[in-house]
């Protein structure tokens, strides 16, 4: 048995000097040391020698089987380091040539005119609406009911507004006005807040409309407020966010939930009042309407209206982008074209 294990060990050492690759070595290592490789098959036999002849045996066997661990280990080192060089020398790197430029996103426009509206607004003593009293999924009862749109106005009807399958009163909401009436329904006067988001309308989409955009809601109401009040606010705000330079309107208008109701123009950026497409050859662009609420929208919500009074607007952000940066068509701001957006970074 002495000899044989010798043997076996000479032709093992033999096996490893030739291997060639980690699979050959793998091959020799389950050869000669696995369950079923030759050695552990001559171990077996050991229970049928004596007991000197079982320890001198035995001794020899795990000598030879330390013996050759040692050296398939040493030669899987060998391997490994020459792997790893040619892995390096494969995948050297010139740390002297220029790094590749990666450009860094920023925020789109959109985005960043919200919040600089928010931080105006924000300065002025309002503050943002909590998301789920601005919801963008709504019912028919906020969107319309409680802001005093008739049954039969035609903003209710499927082409002004996105009904969902959700029920036949729930619909994709056509302003952000519904704010005010979460918010009135959960709070007591004085109330002043600001509600930004998105809105959805079944429009044609051109230059100037799009069926998704974006709106900020505002709301006002306390003891003694009036038509002076809102002009306040919204002068200075206007004249916050674009310069006092920038000439601007109040032209009487109609809301079903205010009264009396006023639209705020802005004069045309694009052609400076000359008339052009983007202001329909007016020389004014509406940037948002407004009003005193209109007292059953406060009785509807358990508000005394000869106690209380407050005023409401709502501005289109898209619109205050276009005239701010000299935009002439909404639809840019959804084409994600790199070379439109890239032009406000910073802003």
């Amino acid at each position: 048995m002495k000899e044989q294990l010798e043997r076996i060990y000479s032709d093992a050492v033999a096996d490893i000097e030739k291997a060639a690759s980690v699979k050959d070595l793998e091959e020799v290592k389950s050869k000669y040391l696995s369950r079923k490789g030759e050695f552990n098959e001559i171990k077996k036999g050991l229970k049928d020698l004596s007991p000197d002849d079982k320890r001198i045996i035995g001794s020899l066997a795990n000598d030879i089987t330390q013996k050759l661990e040692t050296s398939i280990q040493e030669k899987f080192r060998i391997f490994y380091e020459q792997e790893l060089n040619e892995k390096l020398a494969k995948e050297r790197i010139d740390v002297t040539l220029p790094g590749q430029y990666i450009p860094r996103g920023h925020e789109h426009l959109l985005t960043s005119t919200t919040n600089e509206i928010v931080s105006i607004f924000q300065s002025l003593g309002f503050s943002v609406a909590p998301n789920e009293e601005s919801p963008e999924v709504e019912t028919e009862y906020f969107n319309f009911d409680m802001l005093n749109v008739p049954k039969d106005h035609p903003a209710r009807d499927m082409q002004d507004t996105f009904y969902t399958n959700i029920a036949p009163n729930v619909v994709l909401r056509s302003q952000t006005s519904g704010a005010q009436i979460h918010v009135m329904e959960n709070q007591k006067p004085p109330i002043r807040i600001i509600a930004p988001g998105r809105v959805y309308r079944n429009e044609n989409i051109n230059s100037r409309k799009n069926n998704f955009f974006h709106q900020i809601e505002g709301l006002y109401v306390d003891k003694d407020i009036t038509f002076g009040d809102l002009k306040g606010v919204l002068n200075e705000f206007i004249r916050l966010y674009f310069g006092a330079s920038r000439p601007t309107r109040f032209r009487n208008s109609f809301f079903p939930f205010t009264e009396p109701s006023a639209e705020v123009d802005v004069q045309c950026i694009i052609c400076g009042g000359k008339g052009c497409r983007t202001c329909s050859g007016t020389g004014w662009l509406e940037i948002l309407g407004s009003g005193m609420v209109d007292p059953n929208v406060l009785r509807g919500v358990g508000i005394d209206p000869d106690v209380y009074s407050g005023f409401a607007f709502g501005m289109g952000v898209e619109r205050l982008a276009m005239l701010k940066y000299a935009i002439d068509d909404i639809r840019l701001f959804f084409n994600n074209d790199v070379r439109f957006l890239e032009q406000f970074k910073g802003q």
